[in-house]
């Protein structure tokens, strides 16, 4: 007895079953086709965001070897196309190398660039930090002593360029005659366990400056 249930209740599944497909069958397969569609969208759009990727850092390679060999005005102008067709994180790089290259023909022009990536909150603020130290670091070597220092001490706070804006600080600060402020500083980057290790050696070379100049206690 208890087989014959069994077979009416597969049968009455069966049934359900058919029932159930003839109803929802277009919209199970235009799932389905959805589905497979989709997949290989995204496989595509993912190869070709690759592909643009690796033709990207090739060109990008490229135009730091002209700057290399010399070929300053081809190198910008590599960089140039790169910061307005790359894949975003390749036109921000070539923002910044750009701007590199321009500060040995036109450092105001240069200095532009820097200030415009640092305003840009749309980069991330490592991208941001890094266009404020050269920034920084482009008004000292043009004498804007006073201009630069600033950024440098909101750098010099906390962050990945914390070593190389407290050195540049202790710098100014030595040329100025501050020995009290080139110590504070330069001892920043040698008590720092994350100082790389040749800033730090730079820092203690300007320490051994410091103590010779610095006026003995009365």
């Amino acid at each position: 007895m208890s087989d014959i249930f069994q077979e009416v209740d597969e049968e009455v599944r069966r049934d359900k079953a058919a029932e159930f497909w003839k109803k929802y069958q277009n919209l199970i397969i235009g799932a389905a086709v959805l589905l497979v569609l989709a997949t290989a969208g995204y496989r595509y759009y993912d190869n070709r965001r690759l592909a643009a990727e690796q033709a990207a850092g090739a060109a990008f390679q490229q135009a730091l070897a002209l700057d290399r060999d010399g070929k300053g005005a081809e190198a910008e102008a590599a960089m140039a196309k790169l910061a307005a067709d790359a894949p975003r994180g390749y036109q921000t790089l070539a923002r910044l190398a750009g701007a590199g290259m321009l500060t040995k023909s036109d450092p105001k022009a240069a200095l532009a660039v820097y200030d415009a990536l640092a305003a840009d909150a749309s980069i991330g603020p490592l991208f941001q930090d890094a266009a404020r130290l050269r920034a920084a670091l482009l008004r000292l070597d043009a004498g804007e002593v006073e201009t630069a220092k600033p950024a440098l001490e909101a750098l010099a706070a906390s962050g990945v360029y914390r070593h190389t804006a407290r050195l540049a600080l202790g710098v100014v600060a030595l040329n100025a005659g501050d020995y009290d402020g080139a110590g504070h500083w330069l001892d920043l980057v040698v008590a720092d366990a994350e100082t790389p290790e040749a800033e730090k050696r730079s820092a203690e070379a300007l320490l051994g400056l410091v103590a010779a100049n610095r006026p003995a206690a009365k």
